[in-house]
């Protein structure tokens, strides 16, 4: 059993006489945190394992492998969100590890500053690619094919808003991509 707060701990010997009583406190779990610095300044996502297991094991996967050094937000709607996290700055896709299962339904909803797992119409291709809503985005919270949340932005949201007011064109089949490249310099656990 996982759970928060104090316990009484009694070790007995086989005939039931205390050995060793005492109380012990556990602590709320702690809840991983993320730096990002960008060429635009950085933020802090804040992350939820609980109610997003597999979605947070990846991302902290794609963060602890340095994979996302040098790739770029690729997709920039300014009434909508920026997506980053899968291509280089010529727009080159990275290899990605395995796609993973969709966690929607979890009770996270698409708000704005929340962090959100981009991914193909296929409902289970999610892989490095993420997305930060800029708005409350509740269209995408739908259990039978939305959108992933697995965080949320909770210091430096001036970068994010930022990062959406950037100038943006088509670029090499793409559309939404910003006219200067905002690369993502680090992304570092940071709790």
């Amino acid at each position: 059993m996982i759970g928060v707060g104090s316990a009484p701990i009694v070790i007995t010997d086989g005939d039931g006489k205390s050995l060793y009583a005492n109380t012990v406190t556990i602590p709320l779990a702690v809840q991983p945190q993320v730096t990002i610095t960008t060429t635009l300044g950085k933020f802090v996502v804040e992350l939820n394992p609980a109610k997003a297991p597999i979605t947070v094991d990846n991302f902290l996967n794609y963060v602890e492998s340095g994979f996302y050094v040098n790739k770029i937000f690729h997709r920039v709607i300014s009434d909508f969100m920026i997506q980053g996290g899968g291509y280089s700055a010529d727009l080159v896709q990275a290899v990605t590890q395995t796609p993973i299962k969709l966690e929607t339904g979890n009770g996270l909803s698409n708000l704005r500053g929340s962090l959100a797992m981009a991914r193909t119409s296929t409902l289970d291709s999610a892989t490095s690619q993420f997305f930060i809503n800029v708005v409350d985005n509740i269209s995408l919270d739908t259990s039978a094919g939305g959108y992933a949340v697995f965080g949320k932005v909770i210091s430096g949201i001036e970068v994010v808003d930022k990062i959406k007011a950037v100038p943006t064109a088509s670029r090499a089949g793409f559309n939404d991509v910003p006219v200067n490249n905002i690369f993502i310099n680090t992304t570092l656990q940071t709790q």
